[in-house]
């Protein structure tokens, strides 16, 4: 009886069938999970990486408010033409503080992974005002009426606090002050020393969106402008190679 014969076997008996595919299922979940509980982390640490400022964490639930990641993805895989088109394939420890991830899993727009820092703010209003001023083939929607929405960070302690909850090592000091960096991150005149104490001193200060006061631009465009950036790639090794 040839091998093909054999299969045959199992495919006229219901019940072999679900039995071999329950041992299959159940060989392979072991081999790719088993493993996991003799690592200490399955992330590996990289320098720069930070919690979200205030105001950046506003701007990511914002972000997250109006579907951005459903036209665009958060992940540069490791395949030749992404990572020369967007830049260095996407770390596990980039995403390690979102709750949730913005992975994403369609592009109609490109990947944001590495957007921060090569478009300047005033690309980004133009942007968010008229995508088709900047990008002509471009099928976003308008979104100017963010810069009229106002941000006061009232609620923006608990934000900290929820995520703190779930694992972001925000420290108390981070959580206290939490308003006062939200409010000082769009202030480029402001006593910044607090706030870079907390999160470094790379973390951009400035009116975002070129206005008064702070607006839901302004955090967005934080948001957006610091991603990717954390990580310096020129002196990053990757654990294998160590």
């Amino acid at each position: 009886m040839g091998i093909l014969d054999k299969h045959g076997v199992l495919e006229r008996n219901v019940t072999l069938l679900a039995i071999f595919a329950f041992l299959v299922v159940t060989i392979g979940g072991l081999v790719q999970i088993a493993p996991l509980f003799w690592l200490e982390n399955t992330i590996e640490d990289v320098e720069g990486m930070r919690p979200y400022t205030p105001l950046e964490l506003a701007g990511r639930d914002i972000y997250i408010r109006e579907g951005c990641y459903v036209c665009h993805s958060q992940m540069i895989r490791p395949m030749r033409d992404e990572v020369e088109r967007y830049g260095h394939y996407s770390l596990a420890a980039e995403s390690k503080y979102d709750h949730p991830f913005q992975w994403g899993s369609k592009r109609t727009g490109p990947d944001l992974a590495r957007v921060g820092g090569r478009y300047s703010d005033e690309w980004h209003v133009d942007h968010l005002r008229d995508p088709q001023s900047v990008v002509p083939e471009s099928v976003m929607p308008k979104y100017g009426y963010l810069e009229n929405r106002m941000l006061e960070g009232e609620h923006i302690e608990d934000l900290l606090a929820t995520h703190r909850m779930v694992g972001v090592p925000y420290s108390s000091e981070m959580v206290e002050n939490a308003q006062a960096d939200f409010k000082v991150q769009a202030d480029p005149f402001g006593d910044t020393d607090g706030l870079l104490e907390r999160y470094g001193d790379k973390v951009p200060v400035r009116n975002f969106d070129g206005a008064p006061g702070i607006s839901e631009a302004d955090a967005l465009i934080a948001y957006l402008q610091m991603l990717g950036t954390l990580v310096d790639f020129s002196t990053f090794t990757p654990v294998a190679s160590r």
